[in-house]
């Protein structure tokens, strides 16, 4: 250790004494006229320039105020250096240039003031060694602008030598303290590094996956286009076709005249047929209760008048009726309605033999109803045979016969037996029209 005091923040340490090696502590009580004698700082209204200042500031202002990169460039601008320089040369060699008033020293100083300028005039307004000690507290506890703080205080024309010894022992705190932090932000920087990396190789194999996903999914959207494409072609080529078959169609309609009109007819017919289908069931079934409730009648009926009505009309219901009788058919058209389709022939037969032609009519079973009225004009005598023809058929016989006064014989049984004792009883005795009622 030197022979002289070695100043430190609030005190100094004694030269060496082998005898009191211990540090000298009685400053903290002696009298401010019995401490060494420290340099003062100029009593004058002028901030004082960089080579002004205590050599030994000339460290905590070069290492806070100047990042490495910066002090090399500004360096190189008045001196040569090697390229290969290190760090702490360029900084003793800076703090060494300091000392006295150099082109370095110039060029340094006009950069802080130049950098500085906002925080020299805030503190510029403080005119005493108090007013820029609250200013330099200010500016350590908040952390803010601290090296623009450090170099205005200390400039400061007010600065005496117990602030600027106190600012020194702040900054020096402070840089042990930030140089603990610094240690503790790098164990901190490489656990986030690491962390980093971790998390950008999870995110390249997220990556991956997402870029093959991307990949199937275009796969699969070009897949889904081109059949769109293949769907939109068919049924472009149905829509031609649809519109091609329509004009057809058209043009099959305009050369067949009342062609809508045949139809709507034939759909009228086929409606028609189904109500008589379903009309021919009804009256059958009618038809069936008709004979059961007669057959009831006749077994409580007394006998003679059983008797009297099956002698009166062989073979026929109750409202069958005798409209014609003559000694022979010659020259005459019958007209058979209903009967069975087996049977037609044995009709024909017995008809033939007695000198008549003949006519058949199924009743609607399965002939136009509209052919029984041509029929029905061109028949000299009409036997129904009830139980076989349709509901139509019958009511339209009756009507017709009714109102031309056309003999008609209704028939309820329609074996060729039956009807061949009726046409023999027709032609044993003379014609004579009966009301059909």
């Amino acid at each position: 250790m030197p022979d002289h005091p070695f100043h430190v923040a609030g005190g100094v340490f004694l030269g060496h004494n082998p005898a009191r090696p211990e540090i000298d502590a009685s400053f903290l009580t002696r009298p401010q006229a019995e401490l060494p004698d420290l340099p003062e700082a100029a009593s004058t209204s002028r901030r004082r320039k960089l080579w002004e200042i205590p050599h030994k500031f000339h460290c905590p202002v070069v290492g806070s105020c100047f990042a490495v990169k910066e002090l090399r460039s500004l360096m190189h601008k008045v001196m040569h250096l090697p390229r290969d320089t290190s760090d702490f040369v360029l900084h003793t060699t800076a703090v060494g240039a300091c000392e006295n008033r150099s082109r370095l020293a110039e060029l340094l100083h006009k950069t802080l003031e130049k950098r500085y300028a906002l925080t020299i005039r805030r503190f510029a307004a403080s005119k005493t060694a108090d007013g820029v000690r609250q200013l330099w507290r200010e500016a350590t506890a908040s952390g803010v602008e601290l090296p623009g703080a450090l170099w205005a205080a200390w400039t400061h024309p007010a600065c005496d030598s117990l602030l600027e010894h106190e600012i020194y022992g702040d900054i020096h705190m402070i840089q042990h303290q930030v140089g603990t932090g610094a240690r503790a932000d790098l164990k901190t920087l490489q656990a986030l590094r690491t962390e980093n990396a971790e998390l950008r190789r999870q995110v390249d194999v997220l990556r991956q996956d997402a870029e093959a996903a991307r990949h199937e999914k275009a796969g699969e959207t070009r897949a889904l286009g081109e059949r769109l494409t293949e769907l939109r072609a068919e049924q472009a080529g149905r829509d031609a076709c649809i519109a091609r078959l329509s004009a057809e169609l058209e043009r099959l309609r305009d050369s067949v005249p009342e062609l809508r009109q045949r139809q709507a007819l034939a759909r009228r017919a086929e409606d028609a047929d189904a109500r008589a289908t379903a009309l021919a069931a009804q009256c059958r079934e009618q038809a069936e209760t008709v004979d059961r409730l007669q057959r009831r009648l006749a077994e409580l009926a007394p006998a003679d008048n059983r008797q009297a009505e099956d002698t009166s009309l062989p073979d026929s219901t109750g409202e069958t009726l005798r409209t014609a009788a003559c000694e022979s058919l010659d020259g005459k058209c019958v007209l058979c309605v209903g009967g069975r389709s087996g049977a037609v022939g044995a009709y024909r037969e017995a008809v033939e033999r007695q000198g008549g032609r003949f006519l058949h009519h199924d009743g609607g079973l399965e002939e136009s109803l509209h052919r029984i009225d041509s029929a029905l004009a061109a028949a000299d005598l009409v036997i129904c045979q009830a139980g076989c023809i349709s509901h139509n058929a019958y009511w339209r016989v009756k009507e017709q016969c009714k109102r031309t006064g056309k003999p008609c014989l209704f028939v309820k049984r329609s074996g060729v037996s039956s009807f061949g004792r009726v046409i023999a009883d027709l032609c044993g005795e003379e014609p004579e029209a009966v009301s059909t009622d």
